[in-house]
């Protein structure tokens, strides 16, 4: 008799995206420990982007956008979200320690989202005004989009830390 793995598979392979998901953000945050205020942020690319900005962008623009506003539909999010660069921009008086943790609270407030949505399920709102037409579909896709983007901004920091001090941060596994 064949077991019928339909009712638990979305829950592995979301398992399993989020465990690739953790690694990026913690290969965000592992590449800038150890650097300071005034090293976090420090422009060192012609761009001005800043270590702190790309941390907050990731937050903001990245966990809470995609999980909390697209896949669950959060209506006080999907009316508060920044528009353009605003997420860029910390003000010199945030700390840098408010941002990094304002990261990890983003992250966990997705958790609480992905570990409550099948792979399959439909996303509960789409920003036309901001890209068209859907060309993400289901938490799925979203997944594999954050986990992209945040790869790709890890990499950004791995460059911007290594013009800061020298420091580069290595994966062996």
């Amino acid at each position: 008799m064949t077991e019928n793995t339909s009712e638990t598979a979305p829950d592995a392979e979301v398992s399993a995206l989020l465990r690739v998901l953790d690694g990026q953000r913690r290969h965000v945050l592992g590449t800038l420990d150890g650097l300071d205020e005034e090293a976090l942020r420090r422009p060192v690319l012609p761009s001005g982007w800043h270590c702190l900005g790309m941390v907050q962008h990731l937050a903001l623009d990245v966990e809470r956008f995609w999980f909390r506003a697209v896949v669950a539909g959060d209506e006080k999010i999907m009316h508060g979200l920044t528009s353009g660069d605003e997420a860029w921009n910390v003000a010199p008086e945030t700390r840098a320690t408010d941002v990094l943790d304002g990261y990890r609270q983003e992250a966990d407030l997705s958790d609480a989202v992905i570990t409550t949505t099948p792979a399959g399920a439909a996303l509960a709102w789409w920003p036309h005004d901001l890209f068209g037409e859907p060309h993400l579909h289901t938490l799925r896709d979203v997944l594999l989009h954050v986990i992209t983007e945040t790869a790709c901004h890890a990499g950004h920091l791995d460059a911007a830390r290594e013009l800061i001090d020298g420091r580069r941060w290595l994966v062996l596994t």
